[in-house]
């Protein structure tokens, strides 16, 4: 696949949600049946996703305390769109690296999973409440 621009960032989840919510708030759609039929469908998707409990400060912090674990971008990208629960859940997110995550490792980002997305003393785990 050849890059055709050079200039690009990655979008979580919450920033697409985000953004397709302001599409579907535009009153401009003259002609424009399929993307507002993308647009629900994407956001109806999105809506029951872990994005839906996320802000911008529990991403952030997530972000900075995954900075400690030799992860790429798209990796925590992954993680942050798809929080791990389990040791084989963070596997599965990762790409083979030749040093793989230890036991130690897995846990502690199933932990910070935890604490900035989910409430940290239930069993399972139970998503904070949105705020704003």
């Amino acid at each position: 696949m050849e890059t055709v621009n050079a200039t690009y960032a990655y979008v979580t989840n919450l920033e697409v949600m985000h953004l397709l919510q302001q599409i579907k708030g535009t009153k401009k759609k003259f002609g424009m049946r399929n993307l507002a039929t993308v647009t629900y469908e994407a956001l109806q998707f999105l809506e029951e996703s872990p994005c839906k409990t996320q802000t911008r400060e529990s991403i952030h912090g997530y972000l900075c305390d995954l900075a400690a674990y030799r992860l790429m971008p798209h990796e925590m990208l992954q993680m942050v769109n798809d929080p791990p629960t389990s040791a084989l859940h963070t596997q599965l997110l990762i790409d083979d690296n030749k040093i793989p995550l230890t036991d130690e490792e897995n846990e502690a980002i199933i932990e910070l999973t935890r604490k900035h997305f989910y409430n940290s003393g239930a069993d399972q785990l139970q998503p904070n409440q949105a705020q704003g």
